[in-house]
């Protein structure tokens, strides 16, 4: 009989955070209904194992296409979240409401990038995911570093390695799991506008 997988044996793709963008397309007649929906799916979704988030945005203030992600530790809290019977209770009561036109599973940090739309591309360029990331990472990196030479004065130049180390550690799942979402979000319109011909 052959030995049971562990954990720790599985892929190291399925034990990387995956985020599932969804394009809905809506009743526009019946926005909160919807709104009211949609947030009922988030708080259902936030009582499972490995949620870490979501979010949803619309093209335009009177586009009946939502964008909707929504992110998990791994393939598989994900695939429990979407076999569950609390999930294809709420599916059914939303029949109405919304129909499902796109549905996108990526892993990694790009995922909070994408917009599954048809005809448009999956991410914004990079120049602005960079700005992004670094509109995050700045005010974090600098919050630590004032916190770290508050709290343990002349560690940084003791130890410079233990330094890096420990704000690495600290700093990375900071930053993808919290800041990262959050500006994602808050730059949402902006990351998401057209481009101007002639510009990359």
């Amino acid at each position: 009989m052959p030995p049971q997988e562990t954990l720790e044996d599985a892929p190291q793709a399925q034990r990387l955070p995956v985020t599932v963008s969804i394009t809905r397309r809506v009743d526009h007649s019946r926005l909160p209904e919807v709104t009211r929906w949609v947030q009922s799916g988030v708080n259902l979704a936030n009582e499972h194992e490995g949620f870490l988030g979501s979010g949803w945005v619309r093209a335009h203030h009177d586009s009946d296409e939502w964008h909707m992600l929504y992110r998990f530790a791994d393939a598989g809290t994900l695939d429990a979240w979407e076999g569950s019977d609390d999930r294809a209770e709420w599916l059914y009561e939303g029949r109405e409401l919304v129909e499902v036109s796109r549905v996108e599973r990526r892993t990694g940090i790009e995922g909070w990038f994408d917009q599954p739309q048809p005809g448009v591309a999956a991410a914004p360029p990079r120049w602005k995911q960079a700005i992004t990331i670094w509109l995050g990472f700045f005010p974090l990196s600098l919050a630590f570093t004032y916190l770290t030479v508050y709290l343990v004065p002349g560690w940084h130049q003791l130890w410079p390695l233990a330094t890096v180390l420990a704000t690495t550690l600290c700093l990375t799942p900071t930053m993808t799991y919290v800041m990262l979402p959050f500006v994602t979000r808050m730059l949402q319109p902006w990351l998401q506008r057209p481009r101007r011909r002639g510009r990359a």
